[in-house]
């Protein structure tokens, strides 16, 4: 099940750091090989960019350009892209229980660093040298970035274990869904639609909920569950006859 918002939420404030980071790396790689740079930017645009001045510009006036326009535009791109893996994380995190969270974080990252490397996103790079030192700073940061995201994650996030009294009587189904036996995130501080599935020979006599998990009635086959917190919700049945 996951949280979408509490992915975001995580993404968002993990997300500033790397690429933020990212963006000043390459911003500090391009002013120490700034020569390098300049004749880059002049050999594939020497009418706009030409090393020296003329009435169309220079290629110092490019290479400014680059610092305050394209490094920000692609950070602000990056960003984003981001955003999106991270919402993404948050709604699948609860597909694959086997993996930790920090295990499934890691696997995102290192689909975002994919991502930004194959659109052109992880910086500007203009020689062999800028490329490994970009890729070098890349996959240490995008650990980083896991872990970041890992953590945040769980801080936004409770987990709630599903029960049942009798599971060929009864099932959870939580906002559409069926969690019967299985544990389960879920934002902070967030309501959900509770039901019970019952058969035909049962009767439903009420949820006993644990820890942070609140109950708008217990007595009803149908409520609103609230987790503030970590805990445990149980269903309990009796038979008709």
């Amino acid at each position: 099940m996951g949280s979408f918002f509490a992915g975001i939420k995580a993404g968002t404030m993990g997300g500033i750091l790397y690429v933020g980071g990212m963006a000043a790396f390459n911003v500090v790689l391009l002013y120490a090989l700034q020569a390098d740079v300049l004749a880059s930017i002049s050999k594939a645009n020497p009418i706009l960019c030409p090393m020296t001045a003329t009435v169309n510009g220079s290629a110092q006036d490019c290479f400014v350009s680059l610092v305050t326009i394209d490094v920000p535009f692609v950070a602000f791109v990056a960003f984003f892209i981001t955003l999106i893996y991270s919402g993404l994380f948050g709604i699948y995190h609860d597909f694959y229980p086997r993996l930790s969270a920090a295990a499934k974080a890691m696997i995102v990252a290192a689909i975002v660093a994919f991502n930004l490397l194959f659109f052109g996103f992880a910086g500007y790079i203009f020689d062999a040298q800028s490329e490994v030192a970009t890729t070098a700073f890349l996959i240490l940061w995008t650990a980083l970035f896991g872990y970041s995201l890992g953590r945040l994650y769980r801080r936004y996030t409770r987990e709630v274990m599903f029960e049942s009294e009798d599971t060929s009587m009864l099932r959870v189904v939580v906002d559409g869904r069926d969690v019967t036996g299985k544990l389960r995130t879920f934002a902070t501080t967030s309501s959900h639609k509770l039901r019970a599935e019952l058969s035909d020979d049962a009767s439903f006599k009420e949820w006993e909920g644990g820890g942070g998990v609140n109950l708008e009635d217990p007595r009803s086959f149908e409520t609103v569950m609230d987790v503030n917190g970590n805990g445990t919700l149980k269903g309990r049945v009796m038979g008709k006859y």
